[in-house]
């Protein structure tokens, strides 16, 4: 079974609410056909919009399902927003979703343990299609899943310019576990390990779900910094954006990877929802800030669900998505051509 299903004109034209005087993204949005590889080079568009809709990798890292319903509502939200002039659907390709109903539906009974095999899967069916986007000069925009999904986006990318890139995170987690079989806790750290992720930069870690020791051989590691969330808004030791601006220093030289994980965001559905997060307007100034000033190479919004496994709902988190990517285009679209320079370590 081809596990990338690509999505048709017909099928974005049913999703879109027209109204007279007015024209949304998805009326302006481009497609692609089954030779899509070879169109996307000559595509005008700059960004490359696709769906991992899964939750294995999440439940591997024993946390609870439902990471696999974001996709479409968000997908419906985006497409409804009104096309203005600093907001063009011809900016965007629409790609499709990857299809992992049969990997899903084998995880039925199974232990965390022996889901992470999967999870290997997804990386190896991942990658390739993210690698080919980037070989087309264009960045991809990837919504849906684990944080496992940062592992085979950031190989794709990595391959594809020949080199390992940079990654900020905003998150309450490191995601930065051992090498225990592949799951949502640990993409960055298979990442490092492969010579895809050079330097990494972590915005807001809770002190409360973070190891002792994972910290500790972090804080060892020249090319990895990061900041608490307490230290922020508790002792203020500093405020977000300049906890945000020293992540995009570290970061600068080198195509940078923006990795926003919902779980941080306060009150957010999530495979790890927080009463105790940054708010909503903070994370699309994260946005805003990185894609203005960094050398954006993808942007991974992950984590978030309309609907989790143990029934509970919120379909706003599908409407905060699209903001966050409307944000990150806008501002791509329309940021100076200089970046911040490399840092010194």
């Amino acid at each position: 079974m081809n596990p990338f299903r690509l999505i048709s004109q017909e099928e974005i034209n049913t999703l879109v609410s027209r109204r007279p005087g007015e024209t949304k993204i998805g009326e302006t949005i481009l497609t692609s056909g089954e030779n899509w590889s070879e169109e996307l080079k000559t595509s005008p568009a700059n960004f490359v919009l696709l769906g991992i809709p899964e939750d294995i990798g999440v439940r591997a890292n024993y946390g609870v399902g439902g990471t696999q319903s974001l996709w479409q509502p968000a997908l419906n939200a985006f497409l409804n927003v009104q096309e203005t002039t600093l907001l063009k659907g011809s900016t965007v390709l629409l790609l499709g979703a990857f299809d992992f109903s049969e990997l899903i539906q084998r995880t039925g009974g199974m232990n965390p343990l022996d889901m992470r095999d999967l999870v290997s899967e997804i990386d190896d069916r991942v990658y390739p299609i993210i690698k080919t986007i980037a070989d087309a000069g264009k960045i991809p925009i990837v919504i849906g899943g684990g944080h496992n999904n940062a592992y085979p986006i950031l190989k794709g990318v990595s391959r594809s310019k020949g080199k390992p890139i940079h990654a900020i995170n905003l998150d309450a987690h490191s995601d930065y576990r051992s090498i225990e079989g592949r799951h949502s806790g640990n993409g960055f750290r298979y990442a490092k390990m492969d010579g895809y992720l050079k330097r990494y930069a972590v915005v807001g870690l809770h002190r409360n779900y973070n190891a002792q020791s994972v910290l500790e051989e972090m804080a060892s590691d020249p090319d990895i910094q990061f900041c608490f969330y307490e230290d922020i808004f508790l002792e203020e030791k500093h405020d977000f954006k300049q906890a945000v601006d020293a992540a995009i220093r570290f970061t600068a030289g080198k195509p940078v990877g923006i990795e926003l994980d919902l779980d941080c965001i306060e009150n957010v559905l999530s495979s790890a929802s927080t009463p105790c997060g940054i708010a909503p307007l903070l994370a699309r100034r994260f946005l805003t800030q990185t894609a203005r000033l960094s050398d954006v190479a993808y942007l991974h919004l992950t984590e978030g669900a309309t609907r989790l496994a143990d029934g509970r709902e919120d379909m706003l988190t599908a409407k905060l998505v699209s903001y966050l990517i409307t944000d990150f285009i806008r501002t791509c679209t329309n940021k100076p051509t200089v970046f911040i320079r490399e840092s010194a370590i």
